[in-house]
């Protein structure tokens, strides 16, 4: 079958290629029945033809030819209803268009068949959720504030989900329990779908990342006793903890010292900690510092043990942190449970974007079953009033973090580059090829149009970081102009 499936059903012109010698389900259930078919047993088929249209990937078609999903949505159920009259003879069906036009056609379904609730039927019933309870993971950190605010807010039940959000202890078991099916999506760091994807790590499984959740969000702690060693060039020796290998956190920190001339592998020790334990390996003196997601930097003002050092935002301003993944397999046997979910982390994440709502959100995210954290602890991170530590002042910094969903093609490539970088991956890599596998932005960006918001009119661009750009086109390019690197 190809795209002439979804041409238009009233022109002779036009050849929807279901004819008489289809062996598809639904031309071989009508041959079953023959010609002795009641309307409401006529209907009945008709409908089921539709949906086969709709869920039958012999019907794909280029994104352009229709305006939107809905569009060809009805175009599919007026050709399977077209089809059906014409006992899938197509021949007959253009030489009777031929005859008396197509216009003609039209009025005469109509006059007996009411199209447009055939249409609605077909959608109900297509557009049921597969699965409405649903498990998804998180860590209990301030990136993953959309994940965690949609159940308190209820914008997972806007959707018709009923979501069960659990407390994950790290990334590793964020990550295993995905694997092995306990949680249906999960809050990930976003190098975590690109590695898990290409099996470095763990089992190579295809998984997808439709959304960002946070970018920036995240800051270098000291402890305080390190408070006259601001100057990185003098952290030879010192102990980091990163929340995962395969994290923007252990990127970003090896690319900040390595930038001062510190080899990230040689001159200090970095560390595998779980979020929750940063402060508490800081104030027992395991660790000198961290690169770790709120609101454990900012726990470690408020416990008085560290102090920020610098915020991430000021390494690389917007850069991605965590997101929302999921497997490819769920994602295609549940495809309507999936794009609800999709859907309502969209929605959240654009609600958590605006700065009027950071402060109902911080007390929605606070109690013990979500972050566990002082209420004014989250909201001098959501809100960007904060204290640093270092002076008494209140900084104001009001993207300290910030909640944008599209997925960029170009950070998969940055991260990736950071990955061969430093030895986590080796060989040839399909840069581009893998950052539109795993990050899906054309997905995000059709989600985010149907919620009434606007997506970027492309997928890559380059960035500034730390003086130094990334141009994405020219990866190897990149990776080979840094003095500090693995291999």
């Amino acid at each position: 079958m190809t795209i002439k499936s979804l041409g238009d059903p009233y022109s002779k012109d036009n050849s929807l290629l279901h004819d008489a010698s289809c062996n598809c389900q639904s031309c071989q259930a009508e041959a079953s029945f023959g010609q002795a078919l009641t309307d409401r047993q006529r209907t009945a088929i008709m409908e089921k033809q539709a949906e086969s249209a709709i869920t039958d990937s012999s019907y794909a078609t280029t994104p352009n030819q229709f305006d939107n999903a809905e569009d060809m949505l009805d175009r599919a159920i007026e050709n399977a209803v077209v089809r059906g009259i014409f006992g899938q003879h197509d021949a007959s069906r253009r030489r009777f268009i031929g005859l008396v036009g197509g216009g003609t056609l039209a009025a005469a379904i109509g006059s007996i068949l009411p199209m447009d609730k055939v249409k609605a039927a077909v959608k109900e019933t297509t557009g049921k959720l597969e699965k409405s309870k649903l498990k998804v993971g998180f860590v209990p950190i301030t990136c993953a504030t959309p994940i965690i605010m949609a159940h308190p807010m209820g914008f997972y039940s806007k959707y018709g989900l009923d979501v069960d959000v659990i407390k994950t202890a790290g990334w590793a078991v964020a990550r295993d329990k995905s694997l092995n099916g306990e949680y249906d999506a999960s809050h990930m760091l976003t190098p975590m779908p690109l590695a898990m994807t290409m099996g470095a790590g763990s089992t190579a499984e295809p998984y997808i990342m439709p959304a960002v959740e946070n970018i920036n969000g995240q800051a270098i702690v000291l402890h305080n006793k390190h408070i006259d060693k601001r100057d990185p060039k003098l952290w030879k020796g010192f102990k980091f903890g990163v929340p995962f290998d395969y994290s923007m956190h252990n990127f970003l920190l090896r690319y900040y010292v390595a930038e001062h001339g510190i080899d990230p592998d040689q001159d200090i020790q970095i560390r595998v900690v779980p979020p929750p334990e940063m402060v508490a390996n800081l104030r027992a003196g395991n660790l000198d510092g961290y690169l770790s997601p709120d609101p454990f930097n900012q726990r470690a003002v408020y416990e008085k043990v560290g102090f920020l050092h610098t915020l991430t935002k000021d390494i690389w301003e917007g850069h991605p942190c965590c997101a929302f993944a999921c497997s490819q397999k769920f994602a295609t046997e549940m495809p309507n449970t999936y794009g609800a979910l999709f859907k309502a982390i969209v929605d959240a994440t654009h609600y958590s974007a605006k700065s009027e709502n950071r402060a109902e959100i911080s007390k929605a995210i606070a109690p013990k079953n979500y972050l566990n954290q002082p209420e004014i602890v989250i909201r001098q991170v959501l809100t960007g009033r904060y204290v640093d530590g270092l002076v008494k002042e209140v900084k104001d910094v009001p993207d300290r973090i910030d909640f944008d969903p599209f997925p960029w093609h170009s950070m998969a490539v940055w991260i990736l580059t950071q990955m061969k970088r430093w030895g986590y991956i080796s060989g040839d890599v399909d840069y581009t090829g893998i950052a539109e596998q795993v990050y899906l932005a054309a997905d995000t960006g059709k989600v985010m149009t149907e919620l009434g918001y606007t997506p970027p009119d492309k997928t890559y661009e380059n960035y500034t970081i730390m003086g130094k750009e990334f141009d994405f086109s020219k990866p190897e390019e990149y990776i080979n102009s840094f003095a500090i690197k693995r291999g």
